[in-house]
């Protein structure tokens, strides 16, 4: 469970008496733990599927704050990103590659963040953790393909004034330090009026060291980029040392969350909340081991400042003996992003010449006409964006009398989500420059560098760049010259643009019931209908692509979607998809015993599919269509037990077998420039064992819990590629591994990967370890804990030859301890975590396509030797 011995989790004011009694129980073994997975309060030893939870104390003791903390101390679950508020969940190896819509549901109380690079949730005044395993489609939608994961706040009480404070000052081993201060306030304001508010500050210094390049690459090669020709005239030599500085990735947040409680009348709860929280992270938080250990070269800045609040009210009564649920809810969150880019310039670089026109801008010139003379800026890429995110959601449940003979709970749901994308791949000064050098202008005899040009270049039949005179570009400019005037910039200075509203309508009708066939053998059944649509509008692409439909670049910086290029095909340039369909789920459990739990769940989950824009492709000069990508199903088969034994040992196990088809994946095509669309794979197979146990002896309680998964593909999975014939990138409809596709440049593999590939990011064994000690020391209680985290090594990509470029990550095992004193109302715990420094790789993520920045991948860890001393009281 791995869920601490006294650890409690706050039932609804219906099941007070049952919380009450499970606190007593508590006390003397190792405690009921009641969750609402099934949007009903019962233990979890009741609960026929897979799932675990972190209560309060351990949240606490294990030094949780965010996503990556919890996620770390759940075996099924793993994750990708590159720094708080980028990173995503996934549960038992379905590791999606592309699509619109996440595969793990992201829960705060009964309102879903869910998406890709959810917010970084801080972890306080928490009650509990729950993580779901397998599909939850049923009860939680589309976002819940694999599984959920919940957060659950403490709520307002009637009953009592609370109050309580913690103060931590930590540090990274070798990096800064840092601390925070949190605060909880619950105030009874009448007899049937309270309110609880959190707050806290928070600041980690970091650990990453951005150092000096010194005039190298990562390989000790010279960072003088030739700048897409063969003329030594034209250079430019990477430098870093204006932004070099050690333990570069810090973070600084705040935030908090108010909640009322009114009860207007016997048995019906009305709560109001809102949790708002600013994060701004710096830095990267992977590293470059061809750099240096827990070092990177950067040349540019990295930063991501994510707001966001949740606003959510909360209405639970009855009418007669039908229990009702209100949960409504509105989510908006905006990121604005700041990365490096050099690494893409330096990929440019590489391709050799004729890629001037992407390396070579000029500004700060002399003289006029033909002798005008202009110097070349820095032409590293950087990235920049602003994201906007909109959510409403409603649900309403309805339940049916408990005195029935079953039990059924109905409902409807509908979510309207809004992404407003703003996002530019951007070289600075882009937009003031005054040229760029042609294609071929670098080699062309006797061109000048920087000059305007008054002929265009062409090519002869040997490959040679020359002066076309008949093709007279700039009647004012040189002879000689090589430099375009005007500027590449698509809109402000992005040289690549993507600018996007996007707008995502899901419905549904859900059921689940029960019904006791015998009094120890139940039945549950849980159907889903959902319809879903999806509409995408606006502009992605090089000035190139503004010109292929009609527009004038640089497009202007005061107005949005000037320019649409989604869906040529579609009279308003919208890109649309629709679907429907049912998700469902049987169950059915056996407790042969009042503490054991034998059960079989079949369920189902879904992930919609969506629509790919077309695609320009460099060789051809236009722009190609790309078919949609369809839904992706999971259908989840599991047996499972749950067992208590003499209130001191608990043990609960399942098995499953998951079924994965038409898997969603993100494919770079050769030709598009960088651009890349979502297909379907094929198939995948997951088999596996979740297990978790507790152990008190006394004052002595060992945790332990662990996920074994096997996942792989079923079937080859054949690559997507340009058919030149119907001018549309689709997959191949059939492949042989160890051929090429005809044409394709670089050469693409017809066979991406074969039947029978690892599926990424998923370690095979994941699992944690806790031994925990409880003491008196005179008037003081006191307590000692070692826990060691360990798992395997894991691939990373889908595609075989762009995973053996990247390399697997390798095993880990790393040790936290911590001990802590508590007297009358105050505490102090001292921790350290990754006591012995290891580096234990979580995943390794590059720049842009593997296939050309794998050589500049950066490997994330699990954060390095931390250690800190918490005080804190409660009132």
């Amino acid at each position: 469970m791995i869920l601490s011995a006294p650890a409690l989790a706050q039932a609804p004011a219906a099941d007070a008496a049952a919380a009450d009694a499970a606190a007593a129980e508590a006390e003397q073994g190792l405690g009921e733990i009641v969750v609402t997975a099934t949007r009903s309060a019962q233990s979890i030893q009741k609960v026929p599927i897979s799932m675990q939870a972190l209560g309060a104390e351990k949240l606490q003791e294990r030094q949780v704050k965010g996503l990556s903390d919890f996620a770390a101390l759940l075996p099924s679950v793993s994750f990708e990103g590159i720094g708080p508020g980028r990173n995503t969940a996934f549960f038992r190896g379905i590791v999606p590659a592309g699509g619109a819509y996440a595969s793990v549901g992201y829960y705060l109380d009964d309102m879903p963040i869910t998406g890709t690079e959810v917010p970084d949730i801080h972890a306080y005044d928490l009650e509990r953790v729950e993580a779901l395993s397998g599909p939850q489609g049923t009860l939680y939608g589309a976002g819940s393909l694999a599984g959920t994961i919940r957060l659950i706040t403490n709520k307002p009480k009637l009953d009592k004034f609370e109050f309580g404070y913690d103060v931590e000052a930590n540090k990274y081993g070798k990096g800064d330090f840092g601390g925070q201060l949190e605060s909880y306030i619950n105030v009874p304001l009448a007899p049937t009026l309270a309110v609880r508010a959190m707050g806290y500050y928070r600041r980690d210094g970091g650990y990453i060291d951005n150092t000096p390049n010194n005039g190298t690459f990562n390989d000790g090669s010279s960072s003088t980029l030739t700048l897409g020709d063969n003329n030594p005239n034209t250079s430019y030599t990477l430098d870093n040392s204006d932004i070099a500085k050690d333990d570069y990735n810090t973070i600084r947040e705040f935030g908090g969350r108010f909640q009322l409680l009114w009860q207007p009348t016997e048995g019906w709860d009305i709560t109001p909340e809102i949790t708002a929280q600013k994060q701004v992270a710096r830095g990267y938080f992977g590293y470059d081991p061809r750099v240096g250990d827990l070092e990177v070269h950067d040349y540019d800045q990295t930063k991501n400042d994510d707001r966001w609040y949740q606003a959510a009210l909360s209405i639970h009564g009855h009418i007669g003996d039908w229990d009702i649920v209100s949960a409504t809810g509105y989510f908006k969150r905006r990121t604005r992003t700041l990365n490096d880019y050099t690494y893409y310039t330096v990929t440019y670089d590489g391709f050799g010449p004729g890629y001037e026109s992407y390396l070579q801008f000029f500004d700060n010139c002399t003289g006029s006409g033909a002798s005008q003379q202009c110097q070349m800026i820095n032409p590293t890429q950087y990235y920049h964006a602003d994201t906007h995110r909109n959510k409403f959601t409603q649900e309403l449940r309805i339940s049916t009398p408990k005195d029935w003979p079953f039990d059924v709970t109905v409902g409807g749901f509908y979510q309207r989500q809004k992404n407003e994308l703003n996002t530019s791949y951007a070289i600075r000064g882009l937009d003031t420059i005054t040229g760029y050098t042609a294609t071929g202008g670098g080699d062309v005899a006797g061109g000048l560098i920087g000059v305007p040009a008054m002929y265009g270049i062409a090519y002869d039949e040997d490959g040679n760049p020359y002066f076309d005179t008949s093709d007279v570009i700039n009647a004012n400019g040189n002879p000689l010259g090589t430099m375009i005037l005007g500027t590449q910039a698509v809109k402000g200075d992005a040289f690549y643009y993507v600018e996007q509203d996007q707008l995502y309508h899901d419905k549904a009708i859900f059921a689940e019931g029960h019904y006791n066939i015998t009094p120890t053998l139940k039945l549950t059944g849980g159907i889903r209908y959902f319809w879903t649509d999806y509409k995408v509008r606006g502009f992605a692409g090089v000035a190139g692509s503004a010109a292929g439909v009609g527009c004038t670049t640089p497009l202007p910086d005061d107005e949005r979607l000037t320019c649409v290029n989604t869906n040529p095909n579609a009279a308003d340039g919208t890109g649309r998809y629709k679907e429907d369909g049912e998700t469902h789920k049987v169950a059915l459990d056996w407790q042969f015993q009042p503490d054991k739990m034998v059960y079989f769940n079949y369920s189902t989950g879904f992930r919609p599919g969506g629509f790919n824009r077309p695609l320009r492709i460099r060789s051809l000069g236009k722009i190609v269509n790309v078919a949609p990508f369809k839904s992706e199903t999971l259908t989840n088969f599991e047996v499972g037990v749950k067992t208590t034994w003499n209130n001191i040992f608990r043990f609960n196990a399942a098995v499953y077998y998951e079924k994965w088809n038409n898997i969603q994946y993100g494919v770079v095509v050769s030709g598009a420039q960088g651009a890349g669309m979502t297909g379907n794979a094929g198939k995948a197979e997951v088999k596996g064992i979740e297990y978790d146990a507790d152990l008190r002896l006394g004052k002595v309680t060992i945790s332990t819990s662990g996920a074994f998964n096997d996942a792989k593909l079923k079937g080859d999975f054949c690559n997507f590629a340009l058919n030149t014939e119907t001018e549309s990138i689709s997959q191949l409809s059939s492949c042989t591994l160890g051929e090429f596709v005809e044409g394709s440049s670089p050469p693409t593999p017809q066979v991406a990967a074969a039947n029978g590939t690892r599926l990424p990011r998923q370690p095979r064994f994941k699992g944690t370890t806790s031994i925990r000690y409880d003491t008196d020391l005179g008037d003081y209680a006191a307590y000692i804990q070692g826990a060691a985290l360990y798992q395997t090594g894991a691939t990373q990509d889908l595609n075989v030859e762009s995973n053996e470029l990247l390399g697997n990550t390798k095993g880990f095992v790393s040790f936290d301890f911590s001990g802590g004193i508590k007297k009358d109302n105050w505490s102090v715990t001292l921790f350290l975590q990754n006591a012995f420094d290891k580096r234990g790789q979580l995943t390794r993520n590059t720049f842009c396509s593997i296939d050309f920045c794998a050589n500049s991948s950066r490997t994330f860890t699990i954060e390095p030797q931390f250690f800190g001393i918490r005080f804190g009281q409660k009132f």
